[in-house]
């Protein structure tokens, strides 16, 4: 009776999972630095160009951006008219992964001047983004999520939860 064995043995048979390479770290970062230069520059069609076809961005207090086209047009219409960024940087904490899918998980920080703020503001948070490696080699991003580490001041006037009015 050797049918009742198959599958105990069958995994045995399975072929390793390839880890990460040195080259496949390499370009995870190259994502994170070419996503910072992206926002520094205000250049949504970079950001875009970042992320696979099919990617989900879930940025923190807003709707989910399902697709390249929804991410870049998120930043082109509500990101960037909303803020001048004065740095921005990105500091991966972990990058694992096999077999074609990685993730990428670290942390951030920004300053930026908002409008209504009479002083910049800077921000620090982390992510979590998972990357997809494409037929030609390449990384993209398929979904990515953030959020700060502390919520964002109010502008000036504005009333926060549980703040005296």
């Amino acid at each position: 009776m050797i049918l009742p064995l198959i599958p105990l043995v069958a995994p045995a048979c399975q072929p390793a999972a390839a880890p990460l390479s040195e080259a496949d770290i390499a370009a995870l970062q190259r994502l994170d630095t070419a996503d910072a230069d992206a926002i520094l520059t205000e250049d949504a069609d970079a950001i875009a160009a970042l992320y696979a076809e099919d990617a989900v961005e879930m940025p923190p207090n807003a709707p989910a951006n399902v697709g390249r086209e929804a991410i870049r047009a998120w930043y082109a219409t509500a990101v960037f008219p909303a803020a001048d960024y004065d740095s921005f940087r990105i500091t991966p904490g972990e990058i694992e992964g096999v077999n074609g899918l990685a993730f990428n998980r670290g942390s951030y920080a920004f300053t930026t001047a908002p409008a209504g703020m009479a002083e910049p503001v800077t921000t620090t948070g982390m992510y979590l983004v998972i990357a997809r490696k494409q037929a030609d080699g390449s990384w993209l991003w398929t979904v990515d999520i953030w959020n700060a580490d502390a919520p964002q001041p109010a502008a000036e006037g504005e009333h926060t939860e549980g703040e005296d009015r």
